[in-house]
């Protein structure tokens, strides 16, 4: 192979290299991307209900990153968001005189405030839903996994036995009973707790004296 051709190979190289398509920005590009943004709207120039709408799209966005998974629908529009449509969208109303853009009606009698407001607006809600699907997709899982263990080990758990309140129902004292109680009128029985002691005669005392007679009364004369 001559000398020729190993530059004229390179150079195809070079050339299949240049016409290849970019790959997915990285984490660091998109944080980058956000932190342009960021400035932008931080300007004085920028009304406060345009920063407070890209604050919210950008803080949507960050929560949304280390759940993403490369490759889905779902983490295409969240790139898209901070690296093409969140700055074209501030970019173009930057580019324009702020009281042309603040006072003249440029579609169906909106302002271009008034059209990247209604933008930011719907980047925020879409982002929003984006959030939502991506973490009740985990959510569903701990659902299945918590049936699953249900199935296994035949058991339906009460979410920690909290009322409504969340808080667990207090429990009153444990009163033990010692027995039925006797009924009324009747004696209680001997050596009974509140029943006075028997005293047993002592056989060293001898026997018991008798009882008196009791006096009878003189007869009549």
């Amino acid at each position: 192979m001559g000398v020729g051709d190993f530059f004229s190979r390179l150079g195809g190289r070079d050339e299949e290299e240049r016409l290849s398509p970019p790959g997915p920005p990285t984490r660091e590009e998109i944080e980058k991307s956000l932190d342009h943004v960021e400035e932008l709207a931080a300007g004085a120039a920028v009304p406060s209900v345009v920063t407070a709408r890209v604050d919210r799209v950008v803080r949507i966005v960050r929560e949304t990153l280390p759940a993403l998974q490369g490759g889905s629908d779902l983490g295409y529009n969240v790139m898209a968001t901070a690296t093409d449509y969140l700055p074209e969208a501030v970019g173009g109303y930057l580019r324009l005189p702020r009281r042309f853009a603040d006072t003249r009606p440029v579609d169906r009698g909106r302002t271009s405030l008034m059209v990247l407001v209604d933008q930011l607006d719907l980047l925020a809600m879409t982002m929003d839903q984006v959030y939502d699907a991506i973490h009740r997709a985990d959510a569903t899982a701990l659902v299945a996994h918590g049936r699953f263990l249900e199935e296994k080990f035949g058991h339906h758990g009460t979410g920690g036995g909290l009322d409504a309140a969340g808080v667990p129902a207090p429990r009153g004292p444990v009163i033990k009973s010692e027995g039925p109680a006797p009924a009324v009128g009747t004696q209680a029985p001997e050596g009974a707790a509140g029943a006075p002691p028997v005293e047993s005669p002592d056989p060293a005392a001898g026997p018991a004296a008798p009882a008196p007679t009791p006096l009878q009364p003189p007869d009549p004369v």
